[in-house]
């Protein structure tokens, strides 16, 4: 079995591979003041869970978009396996072809979820990841990371409403009954979930558009399962996208 280990802004997923399958996935919370020890009993506790056994871990590979936890989660695994890990990131072989102006700039998540996709779709692509931030990645008929863009997620955008402005009240992600709202609640669930599923239906009109050709859309991370049934376009849910690349990035690199 290899551990596949995505580093997000608010959670870490872990995910346990084995050939193809994925046994098991979890969540812990981002912290960028734990220690590798603190993040080391979270793991052991997570292993213990689905009885997993240390010594049946073959391997590691960790994404990252938080370079502070990277090292803390790097040094538990170590501390865990006896094992260093893979992490995506400069020297890792990919196979993409990453079409931006600065490809070093491209965020190991995105790098994941491109290598995951092209595996079990047929490009041009669009690839939204929904968690702390909404990213959009194109990819280009023959494959390539041409550019996306980067919005707001939807917890954030909910922080903010109402955190700043006294009279909004906090709210569950609920499903909106109707775009008009006839409460405070019902209007702010509409305005953020029916909101955003509009923005993507319209980010995915004007980015076939400049493609000039229509794409398959596929979307994960955690808050894209209660948004995606709400947009009008199709849209493939596939949640365990980033857990699937990483076990795919981390056989062609020891194959190497």
């Amino acid at each position: 079995m290899i551990l596949a280990v995505d580093i997000g802004n608010s959670n870490i997923v872990l995910g346990g591979v084995e050939a193809d399958q994925i046994l098991f996935e979890a969540r812990i919370h981002t912290d960028v003041v734990k220690t590798s020890d603190q993040y080391c009993v979270e793991l052991k506790t997570i292993m213990d869970v689905y009885g997993v056994a240390l010594s049946t871990i073959e391997g590691s590979i960790i994404s990252s978009v938080v370079p502070p936890v990277l090292n803390s989660i790097r040094t538990a695994l170590m501390k865990l396996t006896g094992k260093s890990s893979l992490v995506v990131g400069p020297g890792l072989k990919t196979g993409l072809n990453i079409l931006i102006e600065n490809p070093g700039q491209m965020g190991a998540d995105l790098v994941v979820a491109d290598v995951a996709a092209l595996r079990e779709y047929t490009p041009p692509l669009i690839i939204i990841d929904m968690g702390t931030a909404t990213t959009i990645a194109v990819l280009d008929q023959n494959g390539a990371h041409i550019g996306g863009c980067v919005c707001p997620g939807v917890k954030i955008s909910l922080e903010a409403l109402t955190s700043r402005t006294a009279l909004l009240p906090g709210i569950q992600l609920d499903r909106p009954k109707k775009v008009i709202g006839r409460s405070t609640i019902d209007c702010m669930r509409s305005g953020i979930m029916l909101g955003t599923a509009c923005m993507l239906d319209g980010m995915i009109d004007r980015m076939e558009q400049e493609l000039g050709q229509k794409t398959t859309v596929i979307a994960t991370g955690g808050i894209a399962k209660f948004i995606i049934p709400l947009c009008r376009r199709q849209i493939i849910y596939d949640k365990d996208l980033l857990i699937k690349g990483l076990a795919a990035l981390y056989r062609e690199n020891r194959r190497s």
